[in-house]
């Protein structure tokens, strides 16, 4: 029997995966980072700590599960997108990576729409300049830590950073490499128009690779240090959300896979590269070959639900509380809540957009505020899906639901109802490692492409249909939704001096 190693270097951990080669998981590990936030805005993480976190990990599933590590016959990565990681001409760390999460880059963002206009760095790059991505971090190191860019030579993502440590190669994978936002989506490889125009050096950007192709191999001093067998090959793999598409089955056009993790995501495969003309989708390369994706991503969605339990309910368990909510009807009897805790992605790119309980009265308690907090992250995702739907994709035949919110019955039905459309749920609930343990079979010729592989190993295990009286309720809901934001969004620049 072989096996496959999925890696996933998150924001909060790092994760080996072990699959078999029917597509069982055998067995996982993780081991936790740490985050830094030196100044408001901020979030770094230092690099070192990803390597030990996926170090120790790998040695871990391996010894637990008592495979050795030459029975792994190849390794995938996945990761958080967009973080900057910035080495010297001898692969030395330069300072620690700036985080998809980090907010410092607004006037960077500006910058780069004046030097190439807003226009066509979206018709370049499927996207406009957001302080997520990659780009603006660069530009952001040039003005800020001169000291810094003049020693750099390698521009890494997060998981290509691992990459590096495991194979002595600077390679990453086209899905995140398109989310720096360098990229000719269309050509899915660096933009030499958008690198000339930024006066960013082209020889820092390393060589790119589709999903399951294969960059390097593992070197004798990784193989000493995790276990595994030196010569292991270790493929291009994806970032966070492509992985998590190929997790699971998200593979081609009218699958969408929808996550509800610490965000929410809604991810849609193309076979072109579709572009949303303002900018409020993403539009990346996939992990697969030759596909794209748009995807569209809110910051809060479990997170926000995360942060209400530890900071208003520290006693509660989670299922207590959503058992609350089950007693309180659809709509929360008039109570709105906008899950913008962490600022706003899309459809709104606003960092200083704020969150909110709107139209409280005393007949509201907690069961009212809880469920009005599932609904408000629904509806954040039904401003994705719809403007997914209206994008020229075409029929959508599926939405498959994953990530921790998911586990709830009660958070599928509100989201069924609201989306207005069938939910399922499938047997592989691993998400990205478990999509990048895929990538690797795939990449050593165990199945013949990745649909072949999907098709294979996930299956539906479960299916919610909305209620159609509750799908009337959430119509007229959502109109009043949809009108907080933009009532609201002169109110947050003042808020936050």
């Amino acid at each position: 029997m072989g096996y496959y190693l999925g890696l996933d270097i998150s924001t909060t951990s790092s994760k080996a995966l072990i699959m078999d080669d029917q597509g069982a998981v055998v067995g996982t590990a993780s081991s936790p980072h740490t985050l830094q936030s030196p100044h408001p805005l901020w979030s770094e993480q230092d690099p070192s700590e990803w390597w030990h976190a996926v170090s120790t990990s790998i040695r871990q599933v391996l010894r637990e599960n008592d495979i050795a590590g030459q029975e792994v016959d190849a390794i995938g990565l996945t990761g958080q997108m967009h973080g900057l990681v910035l080495l010297s001409e001898k692969g030395q760390v330069l300072r620690p990576a700036i985080l998809w999460n980090d907010q410092r880059t607004q006037p960077q963002c500006d910058e780069i729409h004046q030097r190439v206009g807003k226009e066509r760095f979206i018709k370049i790059t499927g996207n406009v300049a957001l302080t997520g991505f990659t780009a603006p971090k660069i530009l952001w190191v040039r003005e800020n830590e001169p000291h810094i860019y003049s020693n750099a030579r390698h521009v890494l993502l997060p998981k290509d950073y691992i990459r590096y440590r495991l194979t002595g190669d600077y390679a990453m994978d086209k899905a995140d490499g398109s989310g720096t936002v360098l990229f000719d989506l269309p050509k899915r490889d660096w933009s030499r128009e958008i690198l000339e125009l930024l006066d960013l050096p082209p020889d820092w950007f390393p060589n790119t690779y589709e999903g399951p192709e294969i960059t390097g191999e593992i070197t004798q001093e990784a193989s000493e240090i995790t276990g595994l067998r030196a010569g292991t090959p270790v493929v291009a793999g994806g970032g966070d959300q492509a992985a998590q598409a190929v997790g699971v089955g998200a593979v081609e056009p009218g699958i969408i896979a929808l996550t509800v993790g610490t965000s929410g995501v809604v991810f849609a495969s193309t076979p072109a590269a579709l572009i949303e003309p303002e900018g409020r989708l993403h539009a990346f390369c996939h992990a697969v070959p030759g596909m794209w994706h748009l995807m569209g991503v809110m910051l809060s969605a479990a997170g926000s639900l995360q942060w209400y339990r530890d900071h208003l309910a520290p006693h509660m368990s989670f299922d207590d509380l959503l058992t609350e909510a089950t007693n309180i009807p659809a709509g929360s009897e008039g109570l709105q809540f906008m899950p913008y805790l962490t600022g706003e992605r899309t459809p709104y790119p606003d960092p200083l957009a704020r969150g909110a309980w709107i139209g409280l009265t005393v007949r509201h308690g907690r069961g009212h505020m809880t469920r009005a907090l599932l609904e408000g992250v629904a509806f954040g995702l039904k401003d994705n899906l719809t403007l997914i739907q209206n994008s020229g994709l075409g029929e959508i035949n599926q939405v498959r639901v994953s990530g921790g919110g998911a586990k709830s019955v009660l958070w599928r039905q509100i989201l069924a109802n609201v989306l207005e459309i069938e939910l399922v749920t499938v047997n592989t609930t691993e998400g990205a490692a478990y999509g990048a343990a895929l990538l690797a079979a795939v990449g050593c010729g165990h199945w013949s492409d990745v649909r072949a592989a999907c098709t294979d190993v996930i299956k539906i295990t479960d299916r919610i249909q909305p209620i159609a009286e509750e799908r009337e309720i959430y119509r007229q809901a959502y109109e009043i939704y949809h009108q907080l934001y933009p009532a609201l969004k002169p109110i947050f620049p003042k808020m936050s001096k």
